[in-house]
């Protein structure tokens, strides 16, 4: 994906330096990481620069972004875990590392509601069933279930990896419309949409945000987004209950999250910083292009969020034994 964000820090400067933060106890007095769970490329690393660049402007020191990819964001984060709560370690937290992959990963080295601080909630993008389009002829969902029930062998499905939303998604997926496909996961959206593109696997269940533009060139078809409702940014695609499935859905939110016991004070000076970093017009504008869904919500909301999807989402995902592959 052509990375259209880069130019953001120039054009964020002069917002962001119009409302200088100064230092608070000395915080921060050096560089702070946002610890992103997938590879270069994909949909979260997207947010992650997009958040740097502005808060790099912001606050007197530098925001740098660390890819740590691997086991469905469960590396990334117990690495997080594991760091001191000082405030120089930050989270891109998501549905992945912190509701689905717990539950099917052995012993992951945190606990998702107790070992973070989680601290403020960004937004959330839709999944879409994608085909290549030149390897499925099909263009609608009814075309697709029966182009997979015609295969000889059971095609493969590519996601960002085992635990991901789009793993879940594609097990509900076969489960709901009795297809039997085969899971390919990946270290990451972005290897993942490479052999996608090439034909090396001929669907996938990924971010829209991640795909919208081969969508629109025509290389990939969009089936169906996993949303309740259609996408400003792709008005065109049916939902899957328009195509005749619905409660059949899928949402990857992202967030901000740090080690647990972090001070009161510097979480809440982060959640000021990200949440006035979310208003600029720069950022929403960025976060739109890339099918991202903005939703203000408090610190004292997003933690009963996780808390609410870890017993509900991740018990179900406990009860379809799935295992990391």
């Amino acid at each position: 994906m052509r990375r259209r964000h880069l130019p953001l820090l120039a054009a964020a400067s002069a917002l962001a330096l119009g409302r200088p933060a100064l230092a608070q106890d000395g915080w921060p007095s050096r560089p702070i990481r946002i610890v992103v769970t997938f590879p270069p490329g994909g949909s979260s690393d997207i947010v992650a620069r997009v958040l740097a660049d502005v808060l790099s402007q912001r606050l007197p020191q530098r925001v740098i972004v660390d890819n740590r990819p691997g086991a469905g964001g469960t590396l990334a984060a117990a690495h997080v875990a594991q760091q001191p709560p000082d405030g120089y370690t930050w989270l891109l937290s998501n549905t992945a590392p912190i509701v689905l992959s717990p539950p099917i990963y052995p012993n992951v080295g945190y606990d998702p509601v107790t070992s973070f601080t989680h601290i403020a909630y960004l937004g959330s993008a839709t999944t879409v069933i994608v085909v290549n389009a030149r390897v499925v002829p099909a263009t609608d969902m009814p075309g697709l279930i029966a182009w997979i029930k015609a295969q000889r062998v059971p095609p493969g499905y590519g996601t960002s990896g085992a635990g991901s939303v789009g793993h879940i998604f594609g097990e509900q997926f076969q489960a709901r419309t009795g297809t039997t496909l085969t899971h390919v996961p990946y270290r990451g959206s972005a290897p993942m949409q490479a052999d996608l593109l090439g034909g090396a696997i001929p669907l996938s269940f990924d971010t829209l945000p991640q795909n919208i533009e081969h969508i629109r060139e025509g290389r990939l078809r969009a089936i169906a987004v996993t949303s309740d409702r259609r996408q400003r940014t792709a008005p065109e695609i049916p939902t899957t209950a328009e195509v005749g499935y619905p409660g059949l859905l899928a949402d990857n939110w992202v967030a901000i999250s740090a080690p647990a016991r972090l001070p009161p004070a510097i979480s809440q000076r982060i959640f000021t910083e990200v949440s006035a970093a979310l208003e600029l017009p720069i950022v929403k504008q960025r976060m739109d292009e890339h099918g991202f869904d903005m939703r203000a919500m408090t610190q004292p909301q997003f933690s009963a969020m996780v808390e609410e999807q870890v017993r509900v989402i991740g018990g179900a995902v406990r009860a379809l034994g799935i295992t990391a592959q």
